[in-house]
């Protein structure tokens, strides 16, 4: 049940309200989001029609690796349907299930354990090939510019050293940004050790290279997008104040979901102890794992959310900024390639089980995650979320309709 002391966002505040959407990296792990984002859908087109999509209600989407190919999915033109995405919200997670175990090909016993030593040490554990053919067939020749609402998503430049940031709001200015959605996509997700790094080019009309682009997984720049997509508005707004808002630093005037994919730090797999006799080698591949890549993508989610949490709480717009995140994954569940059909399974009860828990906030002392009092479970949460989408679209087109600017 709707807990009704939840405080409700004055209706008078919807006209400048900007809507974000931020969905993390991490593999396999994408189920979870992914169960998260059907559910929303849901509700949105309980309120609103079987034809309400979630490109229709989010001001930008951002995701990072597997979070950037949810996004992709979500907002690029299906060419069969005017106006309507590729996949529905809960198309997704079929999606995973389906092609995970040929993306991930799983190999058992001990051939497999010394081939993907093997593996380690000489190349990416995958190849890739069959993650980039469906990529390709997917999103055929989309431009970055076609996507149905404005989209953000990570990369690391790993020639410059640098992150490259593919977002709507740059391709005026960096036009060279302007690729097809499929290159971006594979960019994002070339995760190190995992999947190969990615290189193309931008040409001109005349075939002319304009730039290269040598990329890995935006996880590297950013796992969890969701500062980078409020930087690109509020850059926007700094531009062009009258076309937005009045205040880049209204925070209220934004409403953010940020969705992990979960992750496995309450197993406390390592301590220093352990750590202070690693080399190289064992820092980059341990039995499996990859600690160095596990350290930095905990490290840059969490800073993300600490940030947001601060910023929000400071500014008297806490309500406004949801962050869903399971931090109590083990084994199997919290790794980013295990394919196999019991695990893939397993993440979907994992997301439907995170439906049901209570809502979360980050303790800006001990950094652990906590219960927030009144506000009921994450499945709640997100129906209040919806019918706050719900509002925004409907007085941003009726402002719209009556030839006001929003």
């Amino acid at each position: 049940m709707e807990n009704p002391s939840s405080p409700e966002i004055p209706v008078s505040k919807y006209e400048n309200f900007i809507t974000v959407l931020s969905i993390d990296g991490g593999g396999i792990r994408g189920i979870i989001p992914s169960v998260l984002l059907a559910y929303l859908e849901s509700q949105l087109q309980e309120l609103d029609g079987e034809d309400a999509r979630l490109a229709d209600y989010f001001d930008v989407i951002a995701g990072t690796s597997t979070g950037g190919l949810v996004a992709a999915m979500l907002t690029a033109p299906n060419p069969n349907a005017n106006k309507h995405p590729l996949f529905a919200a809960n198309e997704i997670v079929p999606f995973y299930l389906q092609n995970s175990p040929q993306i991930f090909p799983q190999t058992r016993g001990l051939f497999g354990w010394l081939k993907n030593i093997v593996k380690a040490l000489t190349g990416p554990k995958y190849d890739g090939k069959y993650l980039h053919e469906l990529i390709r067939k997917k999103l055929g020749d989309t431009k970055f510019h076609q996507t149905l609402t404005n989209v953000v998503i990570p990369t690391f430049d790993i020639k410059t050293l640098q992150p490259t940031i593919f977002s709507s709001f740059k391709i005026a200015t960096e036009a060279t940004l302007d690729v097809e959605l499929s290159d971006i996509c594979i960019a994002t997700s070339a995760a190190p050790t995992f999947l190969p790094a990615h290189y193309f080019t931008k040409q001109d009309e005349q075939g002319n290279v304009v730039r290269e682009f040598n990329l890995i997984d935006g996880g590297v720049a950013a796992n969890n997008p969701t500062l980078v997509a409020i930087r690109e508005v509020t850059k926007q707004i700094i531009r062009k104040p009258n076309e937005i808002s009045s205040s880049p630093l209204n925070y209220d005037r934004f409403l953010v979901l940020s969705l992990g994919t979960g992750s496995n730090k309450n197993e406390h797999k390592y301590d220093a102890k352990m750590v202070s006799k690693w080399g190289i080698l064992t820092w980059v591949f341990r039995s499996g794992l990859t600690p160095i890549i596990d350290c930095f993508s905990e490290a840059s989610s969490d800073m993300v959310d600490y940030h947001n949490c601060v910023v929000f709480r400071a500014l008297q717009s806490e309500d406004n900024y949801l962050r869903i995140q399971d931090d109590t994954l083990k084994g199997d569940l919290a790794s980013v390639h295990i394919a196999t059909t019991e695990n893939l399974n397993n993440l979907v009860n994992v997301g439907k089980q995170l439906l049901k828990k209570r809502v979360t906030r980050v303790n800006l002392d001990t950094g652990l995650y906590e219960p927030v009092p009144d506000k009921g479970t994450n499945e709640e949460a997100l129906k209040r979320f919806a019918k706050s989408l719900s509002d925004v679209r409907k007085k941003k087109k009726s402002n719209s309709q009556d030839g006001h600017q929003t």
